[in-house]
């Protein structure tokens, strides 16, 4: 099956070369598209140059930074658009380890319409974290799918690969959330329309070079984010039952 890997990035430059090569020495097969929100450190320049040796890789290149479910939502049409028969979101800061692609890959080839590159299932772990951020992540999960009921350890993970047909009858288009809320309303979606979640243990390595993009807004934007769902599918559960359905 043909698979593109979508890679956001944003002043990256210290990293995306080593994403690249490490990628296509795991999968060779695939397709990367780099989504580039206007870095100016020069990741465009980079990602152009190494199109150019490599092959199997191509840019996407916008002019300001517009949010990670905005470069996904944009990376994952055109990926689509273009053939991919399985998408794959993976972060450029060298936190997703590629040697773990082939097994997401090899997952949604075998049925499943999602596989994660989980934490917090058996095997999983997180590398050089301080201990608050890994209790608010353990916690942020436990929270999304207590008041989700997601059968899910890590709904907030970002090493995912999808189902393109999964993707269309998710609607994954109309996702309104933007940091990592994105991935909490993209799993939702998807148990919502009945697909089929598989959770492959990671070791999450935190970034080493360059900036951080966690911030005290994606945070509450994700918890907020949370509410809404459940409102609105208390309010469409309260609909359906007055219609009689």
């Amino acid at each position: 099956m043909r698979a593109t890997v979508v890679v956001p990035t944003y002043n990256e430059v210290d990293n995306i070369e080593r994403v690249i090569r490490g990628v296509l020495a795991a999968a060779p097969q695939v397709q990367i598209l780099v989504v580039d929100d206007g870095s100016p450190d020069g990741t465009a320049e980079k990602v152009q140059s190494l199109a150019a040796e490599l092959g199997h890789v191509s840019l996407l290149r916008r002019t300001e930074k517009s949010g990670l479910g905005n470069a996904y939502r944009v990376g994952l049409r055109k990926a689509i658009d273009d053939g991919a028969e399985i998408c794959v979101q993976m972060d450029a800061d060298l936190s997703h380890d590629p040697a773990v692609l082939p097994a997401l890959l090899a997952n949604v080839e075998h049925g499943a319409d999602l596989a994660i590159g989980s934490r917090y299932v058996p095997g999983g772990r997180t590398l050089n974290w301080p201990r608050k951020r890994r209790t608010l992540s353990r916690w942020g999960n436990r929270y999304a799918a207590g008041v989700l009921g997601l059968a899910v350890n890590d709904a907030t993970a970002g090493y995912r690969a999808y189902s393109a047909e999964a993707l269309e009858r998710m609607h994954f288009e109309t996702v309104k959330a933007e940091g990592y809320g994105f991935q909490v309303e993209m799993t939702y979606r998807l148990v919502s329309a009945g697909g089929k979640i598989v959770e492959f243990p990671i070791s999450f390595q935190d970034r080493t070079e360059g900036q951080s993009k966690m911030s005290g807004s994606i945070i509450h934007e994700a918890l907020l984010m949370v509410v809404k769902l459940w409102v609105n599918d208390f309010r469409g559960r309260r609909r359906r039952r007055a219609e009689g359905r």
